[in-house]
């Protein structure tokens, strides 16, 4: 991974930043859902599924070596591209990094105000599986005594 998550963050502003309206950015919004590779119906469980969100949305994470990759889905557009956003943001870094993180660029792109709450909710209840991931992780390289 060439990019450090701020710059990955400041990277989606900037993609943001050069559509003209909000039609425009739900539209990107979407495609970036419809980028997502398919996600396998035999991952599609219980305990993979985001609770807190409107729409369904299964997120799965594996580890190799000292970084996480996620892979994610859901039955709503728009839901669908923004655990896209995540997925493209936090994939491919350490638990620690992610564990850092915050959703603070969403207020550089405006998202937040033009969402309805419960997307917003839903948004929250996706990050938060990603950072538990993160941490369960972290706790697995502790006990194994990796960085």
């Amino acid at each position: 991974m060439d990019k450090t998550l701020k710059e990955a963050e400041e990277g989606m502003i900037a993609d943001f930043a050069m559509l003209e309206d909000w039609n425009d950015r739900y539209e990107y919004i979407i495609s970036l859902g419809r980028a997502l590779p398919d996600y396998p119906d035999d991952l599609r469980t219980e305990d993979r599924e985001v609770h807190g969100c409107q729409s369904q949305v299964w997120l799965d994470a594996r580890r190799e070596e000292d970084r996480l990759f996620f892979q994610a889905d859901s039955n709503a557009l728009i839901t669908k591209g923004l655990v896209a956003m995540l997925v493209h943001l936090y994939s491919g870094r350490a638990p620690s990094e992610i564990q850092s993180a915050s959703l603070d660029f969403l207020k550089g792109i405006g998202l937040a105000s033009h969402l309805t709450p419960s997307r917003v909710n839903g948004l929250h209840a996706m990050f938060k599986r990603i950072q538990q991931h993160a941490a369960e992780q972290a706790s697995e390289q502790a006990v194994r005594g990796t960085p």
